[in-house]
């Protein structure tokens, strides 16, 4: 039996809360921000923790052809969701602090889209999530990552460490929570 999108949210919000970071799914206005910048025809386009595929939906709007897009969840109850309302979208089930060692099977991204709760996260996991994203990234890419906070939920610390700076695109008032989407880019770019 094929279970709903918000059913799969909220029986992983009740089940563990701080791994899903979140009260509601995302809101379509944050979707089409975090979603902005990335050219349908640039290529391969990398989402970390789509949950409901509320991400995954806009890129594919945007004209992202889904041969392009990859998902890589780690949450289980997510995993036939996405499959059934996205048959065409490669889906993984992997935790994303393994991005480094996935080069081989992912190839290069133009894009990384992340709906990770970093707030929740101890900064070593932070920092194995972003470095291992970087490894993946093409020159020239960005790392989108959304906050109810007002500041880049990558810390400082890790920003510098991995020679990488954050841009606050903007912020969207009409999600439930507000939030914020931050650009990281590397410094030399």
């Amino acid at each position: 039996m094929k279970q709903p999108p918000l059913a799969a949210f909220f029986g992983a919000l009740l089940a563990e809360p701080r791994k899903i970071g979140a009260i509601v799914p995302s809101g379509g206005r944050l979707a089409r921000l975090m979603t902005s910048e990335i050219e349908p025809t640039a290529g391969k386009v990398l989402e970390l923790g789509p949950g409901t595929g509320v991400f995954t939906a806009a890129l594919l709007k945007r004209g992202l052809p889904a041969r392009d897009l990859t998902l890589v969840e780690l949450e289980t109850r997510f995993i036939a969701p996405l499959q059934q309302r996205f048959p065409n979208v490669t889906v993984l089930q992997r935790d994303a602090r393994e991005l480094a060692s996935c080069r081989a099977e992912l190839g290069s991204q133009v894009a990384i889209v992340s709906g990770l709760p970093f707030r929740n996260m101890p900064i070593e996991v932070i920092t194995a999530i972003v470095g291992g994203g970087f490894s993946l990234l093409e020159r020239g890419g960005a790392f989108y990552q959304f906050t109810y906070g007002q500041s880049c939920s990558v810390p400082s610390d890790v920003l510098g460490e991995l020679g990488l700076r954050a841009e606050r695109l903007g912020r969207v008032r009409l999600n439930l929570p507000p939030a914020s989407v931050f650009r990281i880019s590397r410094i030399e770019e």
